[in-house]
């Protein structure tokens, strides 16, 4: 059989040959990976960090090893740390909370163990959360994108940490956009809120523990405020690799990113959930990966968006009916978008594209028009500011916007430089 094992590689290359011998189904085992996260970094220590300590653990079901164990059990059974309580963003620590749902706090049925919502009504760990705590540790898979809210609760429980003179902890992850993209508008601090809190790009092409020494070393929390941060990085880990290249588990980090290259069409599409005058696919069977509404014309809308001349994207025109939410039952015209290159695509000029689309296809009908006040100034603050939906109310120079924002990612890349970890 050996003589056969050059095949065998050439089609499964990541499959153990101890595997094949005992007869295991190729397709279910693999070899291990190639990137180690922060979790399986620390483990390999000892737990030196975090022996003796008292531990609270931020964390959901993207916290888990490349073996499937939730970071959870591995610090509950770590020799000489004691896990003392966990801490909960949006979603809950198991993920089975809807979005933008408030959660209290409870006891989780496995460890027995007091579970504090972030996600309630504090979105920031208080001093009686916090009693009798010596660290932090942070361990939730990011996607990347400044209005996605993990990085705001990291944010909240540095500065709770540093309020209350508490250890912090990092145990980094991979960013699935690649930690070189860095692109769309950087927030104007006027419209600071949770889904957006940090002055960086709407893709800011860092790992949470890279943005979590941002964080802290531009002094970006409450009153300046630094707190006693560590980041445990990973390993085998370089900028240039998408997620496959880690050969990781992906877990969902939410509902609606079901798949690693998911956080791709949540920069192309996320914004028009804001709104809801136009569906991105959320309520179907491919979030984020579309745009449609019962008033567009896909074939239109194709044709238009495919003769921006935009790389990387194609855009097909579709006919569809989401089955839950608040669009159940209609029937829905539009476009799905197929990347064709992710490594060329430009994502900010796509995401701008499409909203420019949008507006200048319906005459008198434009994605805002039928927005609700409150759903317009959520859109400003994901976005950023209000500039971009200015721009297209008033059918301004969409190029004079997408230099003014390449400007402002130009400035912000010497100061991101400051705190990478990873070549």
């Amino acid at each position: 059989m050996a003589k056969n094992f050059p095949n065998i590689r050439r089609f499964f290359p990541f499959v153990s040959i101890a595997a094949i011998l005992a007869g295991l189904p190729a397709e279910f085992v693999v070899s291990q990976t190639m990137v180690k996260p922060g979790i399986e970094v620390l483990r390999e220590t000892g737990f030196a960090l975090l022996r003796g300590k008292r531990v609270g653990l931020i964390t959901n079901p993207t916290g888990i090893t490349s073996a499937f164990q939730q970071t959870v059990d591995v610090l509950a059974a770590a020799p000489g740390v004691q896990l003392v309580a966990l801490f909960g963003p949006e979603h809950g620590v198991r993920g089975d909370m809807e979005a933008g749902k408030y959660i209290e706090s409870y006891v989780d049925e496995r460890t027995r163990l007091p579970v504090y919502s972030l996600y309630g009504k504090t979105r920031k760990p208080t001093a009686e959360m916090l009693r009798g705590i010596d660290v932090l540790v942070y361990d939730i898979q990011d996607i990347g994108v400044r209005s996605y809210t993990y990085i705001s609760t990291m944010g909240y429980a540095m500065e709770a940490a540093a309020e209350n003179n508490i250890a912090f902890v990092v145990l980094d992850r991979p960013n699935p956009l690649t930690g070189l993209r860095v692109e769309g508008p950087v927030l104007d601090t006027a419209f600071r809120s949770f889904v957006g809190m940090y002055p960086i790009p709407y893709v800011y092409g860092m790992t949470v523990g890279e943005l979590a020494q941002m964080i802290n070393g531009e002094g970006w929390m409450s009153g300046g405020r630094r707190c006693s941060l560590t980041v445990v990085p990973m390993e085998g880990w370089s900028r240039n690799q998408w997620w496959e290249d880690t050969r990781l588990p992906w877990v969902p980090p939410s509902p609606h990113i079901p798949g690693d290259e998911t956080p791709i069409f949540y920069v192309l599409t996320g914004l028009l959930g804001e709104l809801g005058t136009a569906n991105q696919g959320v309520g179907y069977t491919l979030p984020f990966e579309l745009v449609g509404a019962p008033w567009i014309d896909g074939q239109q809308l194709a044709r238009y968006l495919n003769a921006q001349g935009l790389q990387g994207v194609y855009f097909r025109p579709l006919t569809y009916k989401p089955f839950y939410f608040d669009t159940t039952g209609q029937i829905y015209r539009g476009v799905q978008i197929h990347v064709t290159d992710r490594n060329r695509i430009q994502l900010g000029v796509v995401q701008i594209s499409i909203l420019e689309a949008l507006c200048r296809l319906i005459p008198g009908r434009t994605i805002f028009d039928r927005a609700r006040p409150e759903r317009l100034q959520m859109f400003d603050k994901v976005i950023g500011s209000d500039r971009i939906r200015k721009m297209l109310v008033s059918d301004g120079n969409g190029d004079d916007l997408l230099r003014k924002i390449e400007r402002e990612r130009t400035a912000f890349l010497p100061r991101r430089q400051l705190y990478l970890l990873y070549r």
